[in-house]
């Protein structure tokens, strides 16, 4: 069959592992071999990606784990059909960026998933083993989900690497940003949008672009009808969030990707947009609220400076706190803070005496944040513990102090750079896809 290059979305979600699929496999085979049971269907290959392959089981394994998500979300599941083309679509995808992930060296195993897997289970207020234990419970195949969050964290790194990093926001577009109201996110109205989006291939025939509008059409004449968006956007959407509902979360203006910015004005909560056409294929947007925004952040100030032993081979933690218990001592009886902060601190603030300047809250690490805010102006703390080491904190003064501007530039760069970033990305993943050699198997 010869290869196609329709393009599917960049959704990366649930991975079932190719080999644990040979395995099934190699053991069926196996079983049937070693005794007379009644036949069974063999495992085949629905879609060859590169050098890869999907199989029937993995296919079916995703079909069933979305389907029980969307009863979850009491969403009404597409006809497994549609279902199965869909995310068929989406795992050649998956299968792509992964390869271009293994071929350039990225991957992760060992210490830093069970680490991912360990943080998630937190989350939940689990012990890891507790963890798996209830999705086993619940139906899910662990070995699968570890092989979904080895898949999301290839892929965040391959953006990060490939995107992120490469994203670049100028001092003059911050300006422009924060010298045009319609752009200030600080002074903008927000907006909670859901999202379909039907990707086209980069260079797609008058044909197959006629195809993809008619399908976008289908999808929002549905949406018309009355039909839940969250079923459409499962059933349609190739966005990397389909089937979370499509949801994009409450975002100021200067945030959206600039195509949506001007429909959404025109839009009343709860109402849908007409179908949108971008280079990179077919939007439909729906407006679910939205809410006026027009802050000024006041904050309390902590001018403080310390002096910090850091522990390592030689020096040990009572080594250290017994040191800077004796420096307090000194200043305690008069030894000026600065003087001993140049001698004894292993911090780059040592040659300024130790000065942190004003900080914000938040701009420090919790431990040494929580001995600073308890201490008056003027106060030494006794040895406090970090990630850092050992440190004497010194509250000089407090203010509150107004850093709206400071905040508006520091936004006006993140969202500059999350918008730069989106577009980027799904920019490179349809190129992705579109390199990839495909050939569908599904309907043989």
């Amino acid at each position: 069959m010869s290869p196609t290059t329709s393009s599917p979305s960049p959704t990366l979600r649930l991975l079932t592992s190719g080999l644990l699929a040979s395995l099934l496999l190699a053991a069926g085979l196996l079983g049937a071999t070693a005794t007379s049971a009644a036949p069974r269907e063999i495992d085949r290959i629905v879609a060859v990606v590169n050098n890869s392959v999907i199989t029937e089981y993995e296919l079916k394994t995703r079909v069933e784990q979305v389907m029980r998500q969307l009863a979850g979300q009491k969403v009404t599941a597409p006809p497994r059909g549609v279902l199965e083309k869909q995310l068929l679509e989406r795992m050649i995808t998956e299968r792509a960026l992964l390869q271009i992930a293994e071929d350039t060296n990225i991957r992760f195993d060992g210490a830093p998933l069970d680490r991912a897997i360990a943080r998630i289970a937190q989350q939940n207020n689990l012990s890891p083993e507790a963890f798996r234990q209830t999705l086993e419970a619940e139906g899910s195949n662990f070995a699968a989900f570890r092989e979904q969050i080895r898949a999301e964290m290839t892929v965040a790194r391959l953006k990060e690497r490939e995107v992120d990093n490469k994203v670049v926001v100028t001092d003059a577009e911050i300006e422009n940003f924060l010298a045009n109201p319609a752009l200030d996110a600080n002074q903008q109205d927000e907006y909670n949008l859901a999202h379909i989006l039907i990707l086209a291939p980069e260079g797609a025939s008058p044909e197959k672009l006629a195809e993809l509008r008619a399908k976008a059409d289908k999808a929002l004449a549905e949406l018309q009808a009355g039909t839940h968006f969250s079923q459409v956007s499962a059933a349609y959407s190739d966005a990397q969030n389909a089937l979370q509902g499509g949801g994009l979360g409450w975002r100021a203006e200067g945030q959206l990707p600039s195509l949506f910015a001007t429909v959404v004005k025109t839009l009343k909560s709860g109402e849908t947009s007409a179908v949108i056409q971008s280079p990179n294929g077919f939007h439909i947007v729906r407006l679910m609220d939205k809410r006026g925004k027009n802050v000024q952040l006041v904050v309390k100030q902590t001018r403080a400076r310390h002096i910090l032993v850091k522990t390592n081979e030689v020096v040990s933690d009572n080594d250290a706190r017994n040191r800077l218990r004796l420096l307090k001592e000194r200043i305690d009886n008069g030894t000026d803070f600065a003087e001993l902060a140049k001698l004894h601190s292993d911090d780059l603030s040592a040659n300024r005496g130790g000065d942190l300047n004003w900080l914000n809250p938040g701009d420090t690490v919790p431990d040494f944040e929580r001995a600073m805010d308890a201490l008056k102006p003027g106060e030494a703390s006794d040895p406090v513990r970090s990630p850092f080491g050992w440190h004497l904190i010194q509250v000089q003064e407090r203010r509150d102090q107004d850093v709206t501007q400071e905040r508006k530039r520091l936004e006006a760069r993140r969202a500059l750079r999350e918008r730069k970033a989106e577009e980027a990305f799904e920019d490179w993943v349809r190129q992705a896809r579109d390199r990839a050699y495909v050939e569908y198997r599904l309907d043989n």
